[in-house]
């Protein structure tokens, strides 16, 4: 945890919080603490600084804030991923959020299980305790945008010209593609499918919506790891 991220519930004062559970013990069994010692704190949606610590236990800890630093800039990468199954997801929630994307939708798809979206994990604020974790990774406060889509074709057909208007938009997927560009200063929108790829069917209309087919390469990659890649493409600065 790099960022103590903090929110409205854990305010005590103006410019105080009190902090208790998982936070308090990472500040006594990692970081070990003391009374007026600091740590780099950020409140859920605004600004960073620093906390220091007023008092210290085994109970809670609270801390005076002084937060004046705006939180990094967000890609302006959109990703529309096929739902994946529930262990993955908790996963790709964390490095989305770590790495600054600006919105997330899951989609449905005819090779995503029914089961998936009855997973406990779909609901808001389990998404939002995994992109906590992963700003804490970061040191950001700024949650990523999140929308859940489980019929496919509404979202394809009604929704997503609209989102994609104005901006750069690819479906990765394996075949004789150009490679994705790279480019961290153009807002794109890419598609991923799920475990076992879109069907043809969903790869049209994608395409009609306005997607380009792109490559990540030679290799079939994991889900996880084709979302890593187009993140990683994304990063990548234009001399």
């Amino acid at each position: 945890m790099n960022l103590l991220l903090f929110d409205s519930n854990d305010m005590s004062g103006e410019n105080e919080i009190i902090i208790s559970g998982r936070r308090l013990k990472h500040l006594n069994n990692i970081l070990k603490l003391k009374t007026d010692e600091q740590v780099d704190v950020g409140k859920v949606g605004g600004l960073l600084g620093k906390g220091r610590i007023i008092s210290i236990n085994e109970d809670e800890a609270k801390l005076d804030l002084n937060i004046y630093i705006s939180p990094p800039e967000k890609l302006p990468l959109s990703l529309i991923i096929g739902l994946p199954r529930p262990k993955m997801l908790s996963r790709i929630l964390r490095n989305v959020a770590a790495a600054g994307v600006k919105s997330l939708h899951l989609i449905n798809s005819r090779k995503v299980e029914k089961s998936y979206w009855q997973s406990p994990l779909l609901q808001i604020e389990n998404i939002h305790k995994q992109f906590k974790t992963g700003l804490e990774q970061a040191s950001d406060t700024i949650l990523p945008d999140i929308k859940l889509w489980q019929q496919f074709k509404p979202f394809v057909e009604d929704f997503l010209p609209n989102l994609l208007s104005g901006q750069r938009s690819f479906i990765a997927h394996p075949g004789n593609y150009p490679l994705l560009p790279a480019d961290s200063n153009i807002a794109t929108t890419i598609a991923l499918g799920p475990e076992g790829g879109f069907i043809p069917y969903e790869i049209e209309k994608l395409i009609d919506a306005g997607c380009t087919p792109v490559s990540l390469g030679t290799r079939v990659l994991r889900l996880e790891s084709a979302i890593d890649t187009v993140i990683g493409r994304q990063l990548i600065p234009q001399f």
